[in-house]
């Protein structure tokens, strides 16, 4: 299964990437009344999580949005879709006998939560195989690059003003630029142990757990929600010294690539860490503004879920320089 990343890559229509404008677009989900929007991230360089590890990154797009519990339910209730995988390519999850949004929205554009990251990788599957367009999950490398949008930093002479800790500029949770919005929460989090939304009567950041995806306003690139309201799969596979082992052009940690599950020894309980620790990002409603910063990064076996975890879609731009 993991292979489909790769292998879609190589098979996939190249001319149809070139002649595609890159400009923002909506992608109809079939089957449905539902769109999504894909937004372009020019190709550029950055230094990668809290290191001085300087990398490259050819163009892309990065869904606006995460992706909802209504677009994601169309995956699920897709009767062409086995739930078998050793019988199809293209498994969905097997019957839900609880409701798995947990009481955080199901329709009107609440993230969709509770999904492994194998049934993420399914869905990304299941709308190449709908749209002939090759949607996957981001690379590591791709999502923070995207979250930190440090165009919105850059001078005409390539110099950035300043590096970021969040999506937004400043070490400060709240709005301290917006002349309406000064003093509002700029994302949906976790203030501290027993604080999630704020006092009775005025609810800091809107939301005691998840919100709409579409809330708080976007980076500079246009992308919603890359901190806080849930945390994001992404396709790396999780080692502890990722950020220094990468390559430095469009980087992605594959199973076994320099370091080998068995140098773990999870199977002794030596470490926490095999083939199976996938990676993801961005903090949650759960989550204290530490783990907003995309820099963070934390790990679960690729067939766990939980209330907290979701994903949005990416897709390649084929070499462009722009």
């Amino acid at each position: 299964m993991k292979k489909f990343f790769i292998t879609a890559l190589s098979i996939l229509n190249i001319s149809t990437l070139f002649s595609q404008e890159f400009t923002t677009y909506k992608q109809l989900i079939p089957g449905s009344n539902l769109y999504f929007k894909m937004v372009p991230i020019p190709a550029g360089s950055f230094s990668i999580g809290n290191s001085n590890k300087k990398i490259e990154l050819s163009s892309f797009w990065m869904g606006a949005f995460e992706v909802t519990r209504d677009e994601f339910d169309v995956f699920l209730k897709d009767d062409g879709t086995s739930q078998n995988s050793k019988t199809d390519a293209i498994t969905r999850p097997s019957p839900q006998y609880v409701d798995l949004t947990w009481g955080m929205g199901k329709e009107g554009g609440y993230p969709a939560n509770s999904m492994s990251q194998y049934a993420a990788l399914m869905f990304c599957k299941w709308l190449y195989k709908q749209t002939g367009v090759f949607y996957r999950l981001p690379t590591e490398a791709e999502w923070e690059y995207a979250a930190k949008a440090m165009i919105g930093t850059m001078n005409e002479d390539e110099n950035q003003s300043n590096q970021r800790i969040y999506p937004w500029d400043g070490p400060y949770m709240r709005d301290q630029f917006g002349k309406k919005t000064k003093g509002k929460m700029l994302a949906n989090f976790k203030r501290g142990r027993g604080d999630y939304a704020g006092v009775a009567g005025k609810s800091n950041d809107g939301a005691i757990i998840t919100t709409e995806v579409y809330s708080y306003a976007p980076n500079d690139f246009g992308l919603y929600q890359m901190a806080g309201n849930v945390n994001e799969w992404v396709y790396d596979l999780y080692r502890p010294l990722s950020f220094q082992d990468f390559n430095d052009l469009n980087p992605i940690r594959r199973n076994d690539y320099l370091d080998k599950s068995n140098l773990y020894d999870k199977k002794n309980n030596n470490s926490l860490i095999d083939n199976k620790s996938r990676v993801y990002k961005g903090g949650s409603w759960a989550d204290v503004a530490y783990w907003l910063a995309p820099g963070t990064r934390r790990f679960i076996d690729e067939d766990s879920s939980t209330s907290t975890i979701g994903f949005r879609c990416a897709m390649i731009s084929a070499g462009r320089l722009k």
